[in-house]
């Protein structure tokens, strides 16, 4: 009786947590379109536990502060999902890492690149905007700015390893022109202020990338139907 009493004690705990999580993910994904269609300073926590059709004090309880709740958006958005993996840790990213041929990792990087800002550059925008009048957004930003820089650098270095990449150009230089390529500043204006297409944007950033390779290798590494006269 008493193993029987420990296996609902561990069945009702499994429920509670997967309701909890359930309900955080409720929570960040109304909180993610409140940020996106009105502002960060504008959105109030109240207006997020409404969205969520949950209670104010459930949101205090899964999320001290309206900052800490902009964190967890952000880290759910980046990732693609709420699991505990950093992205550079992620299957994709490491079989791109992994991928033999230079250009083919330059095709494969300039695909992630794409997925991550179609999720991730609305609420990027937002973070910036709020970084202009909170402290904590500003701290958070640049945070992820070299969190970014970081983890882009590696395509560098996995070019290094290969020796794939172009002579002409330092190391740091290049882990320089891949952070701006990839920057959600740039995915932005292409895609909002000029109406690029994801796909013209993907094929920009391949042969962006591309031209790091050693020996202009680089400058047909977009697919058929590149966009016609962008230079990487």
């Amino acid at each position: 009786m008493n193993t029987m009493a420990a296996v609902k004690r561990r069945y009702d705990n499994s429920r509670r947590e997967a309701q909890s999580r359930r309900t955080r993910l409720r929570i960040i994904d109304a909180a993610r379109a409140q940020f996106v269609e009105r502002g960060y300073p504008a959105t109030t926590l109240e207006e997020i536990a409404a969205a969520a059709e949950t209670s104010l004090p459930t949101l205090y309880r899964l999320f001290a502060s309206k900052r800490a709740l902009l964190k967890e958006v952000l880290d759910v958005t980046l990732g693609g999902d709420d699991e505990p993996v950093a992205f550079g840790d992620r299957p994709e990213v490491r079989a791109a890492r992994a991928q033999p041929d230079a250009a083919e990792l330059v095709r494969a990087f300039a695909r992630i690149g794409r997925e991550f800002m179609a999720r991730s550059a609305p609420i990027l925008h937002v973070l910036a905007t709020a970084a202009q009048v909170d402290p904590g957004a500003a701290q958070l930003m640049a945070e992820i700015r070299r969190q970014r820089h970081t983890g882009q650098s590696r395509i560098v270095a996995a070019l290094v390893d290969r020796d794939a990449l172009d002579p002409n150009l330092e190391v740091s230089d290049a882990a320089d022109i891949v952070y701006a390529a990839m920057s959600p500043d740039v995915y932005r204006i292409l895609t909002v202020d000029r109406g690029w297409t994801p796909d013209m944007y993907e094929r920009w950033l391949s042969r962006a990338l591309g031209s790091l390779l050693r020996d202009g290798t680089g400058q047909d590494t977009a697919p058929a139907g590149g966009v016609t006269g962008v230079a990487g």
